[in-house]
């Protein structure tokens, strides 16, 4: 299953020199992944909580895997308990497949 292959697959890092995918390439990583939204050079995603320290928790435990994968989202907690994530490879200002690895260890955090 493609899916789980992300969930093992490690972040490359990225100084570009290379391509953000295609539409085309995007569209077969969402597939992959849960309801993530797609933008014109990135994908977002938001997530609703209980309350603000859910929703701190969750903030905290994403930068956890962004900085143990040196890829790291733009977050936002608004209206107290939701957050919002978008993810893009600011080097290529596109989506690369970092963006959906971490995509998928964010959604993985949500099943725990």
């Amino acid at each position: 299953m493609i899916f789980l292959g992300l969930l093992e697959k490690k972040c490359v890092p990225c100084e570009g020199g290379v391509p953000p995918f295609t539409i085309e390439e995007a569209e077969k990583y969402l597939s992959q992944v849960k309801e993530w939204n797609p933008g014109e050079n990135f994908i977002e995603k938001e997530f609703k909580f209980k309350n603000f320290r859910q929703a701190l928790e969750f903030v905290n435990k994403v930068g956890k895997i962004a900085e143990s994968e040196a890829h790291h989202p733009d977050i936002f907690i608004h209206s107290y308990r939701k957050v919002k994530i978008i993810l893009s490879t600011h080097a290529i200002k596109g989506l690369s497949e970092n963006d959906f690895i971490i995509a998928a260890k964010i959604d993985q955090l949500i099943k725990q």
